[in-house]
């Protein structure tokens, strides 16, 4: 649900501030219901990572919770809060957990997005299915939209790429002069952009 005053019916785009958002939520690992918001999170100082698919009791939805599971505890030590989303509610959360053994190790809070409103925020919401798109979106902690990404129903997603970016993004949050190559990994060469690299990017790199 979004509590905002702006237009809701516009998605928000990377390098834009998310207005606020709440979700009612499955915490798998205390097997309680909760709430939780994009501005909670933002007191915290924390990163918020979304993780939308498409519902509950599917075939490639249960293969990506479970790998994003896998990097559920590097992302929470680069001070990320994720929460999977779907259409889904928080009772289907809960038995969806309870029956799949895919998802044994699924420890981050489930988020239900019901009415889409959430779903619709970042462009993933498809009112012919009432469903929404993979969709992988990171929060800054001041609440503005850093990455997304998109893919339809049939593609699955890989955690270690969502990882990859995170871990970029933490780290040009501390060294915003730099940038981060392709396939940049944590410990590898930066860039640092001035006049002096314009066309000698090989030499940045290799020097």
């Amino acid at each position: 649900m979004c509590d905002c005053d702006c237009e809701c019916d516009k998605t928000v785009s990377v390098g834009q501030e998310v207005p606020n958002f709440e979700l009612e939520t499955y915490d798998p690992v205390n097997r309680e219901f909760g709430k939780i918001s994009l501005e909670e999170i933002k007191k915290k100082t924390q990163w918020t990572v979304l993780v939308f698919y498409p519902a509950d009791f599917t075939f490639v939805c249960p293969t990506e919770l479970a790998d994003l599971a896998e990097q559920h505890a590097a992302l929470k030590k680069l001070g990320a809060e994720v929460i999977s989303v779907s259409t889904d509610t928080k009772f289907a959360h809960l038995a969806w957990r309870d029956s799949e053994k895919l998802l044994a190790n699924v420890k981050y809070l489930m988020g239900a997005d019901p009415t889409g409103t959430v779903s619709e925020m970042f462009g993933v919401y498809d009112e012919n299915s009432g469903l929404a798109l993979r969709g992988t979106f990171i929060i800054n902690p001041a609440g503005v939209l850093a990455s997304s990404e998109v893919n339809f129903y049939n593609v699955g997603r890989n955690a270690d790429e969502l990882l990859r970016k995170m871990e970029a993004n933490v780290y040009l949050a501390a060294h915003p002069a730099e940038a981060c190559p392709a396939k940049w990994h944590q410990g590898a060469k930066t860039l640092t952009p001035s006049e002096k690299m314009v066309g000698k990017v090989f030499e940045a790199l290799n020097g």
